[in-house]
């Protein structure tokens, strides 16, 4: 893994390598930007109220959602329905998410110069950096297309990772294909500006977010807040990492 710097550009790419598997990362800067979405979208729902984020630390962000050869080459087991090493895992609980995260720490611990820890991303920074500077409904504009998702009434299945072209933090798949666990339980966003918010301390549902091959648009826009209970397993949903500094 490369050393990151200041100078650390959005999109800028690294690549750990586990068991011989390559998990490639995107760096995503410090930055602010408004979560949510106006009351003007398309499709939106009450649970999407803006409000201004700053994320004060960069990290890395998984460029794919986990595939099936990166879940394996750590657990040794793969769940998934429709199997395949370049397709996204699924059928995966945020608790056994957190399992896996707390293995793939255990082959960073000790590293040398590795000032870094697997994680799952909280919801901003999964929005942040879905968003990738955008403000529209898909990072890809405002209106969903065929050749840009994979969304109910296309692959009605997982596609392999990469298929649809990449936002402009060279992120793929952050629109369908599997809608992705992230760190925090799920509640009302907070009122007013915030900086690096985790969620509140307890809840009965985890946060999904992405949408999935089985969804329809408004369920894969980077504003759509969905929440599970962190023992729920499907066959629409899987997992992205992060990569956050060590405190």
């Amino acid at each position: 893994m490369q050393k990151t710097t200041n100078d650390q550009k959005a999109g800028d790419r690294t690549v750990l390598t586990i068991n011989g598997v390559e998990f490639p990362f995107r760096w995503c800067p410090p930055g602010t930007f408004t979560m949510g979405s106006p009351e003007s979208e398309a499709e939106r729902y009450d649970d999407e109220t803006q409000h201004q984020v700053t994320l004060s630390h960069g990290f890395w962000m998984l460029e794919t959602p986990v595939t099936q050869s990166m879940w394996e080459t750590v657990t040794g087991s793969n769940p998934s329905n429709w199997k395949g090493a370049k397709l996204p895992v699924e059928k995966v609980s945020w608790e056994d998410c957190q399992k896996f995260v707390e293995e793939l720490n255990d082959h960073l611990a000790g590293t040398p110069g590795v000032d870094y820890r697997f994680s799952l991303p909280t919801e901003a920074q999964w929005e942040y950096a879905c968003r990738a500077g955008t403000t529209t409904p898909f990072h890809f504009g405002d209106t969903e297309t065929i050749d840009k998702l994979n969304l109910r009434g296309i692959w009605e299945k997982t596609s392999e990772v990469g298929y649809y072209l990449a936002n402009a933090w060279g992120l793929f798949d952050m629109h369908g294909n599997v809608v992705e666990w992230c760190l925090d339980w799920y509640d009302d966003y907070p009122v007013g500006s915030v900086t690096d918010p985790v969620g509140p301390s307890g809840g009965s549902r985890r946060v999904l977010r992405g949408g999935s091959w089985y969804d329809i648009a408004d369920r894969c826009r980077s504003a759509f807040r969905g929440g599970l209970g962190p023992s729920y397993r499907g066959l629409n949903i899987g997992v992205r990492l992060a990569l956050v500094r060590v405190e």
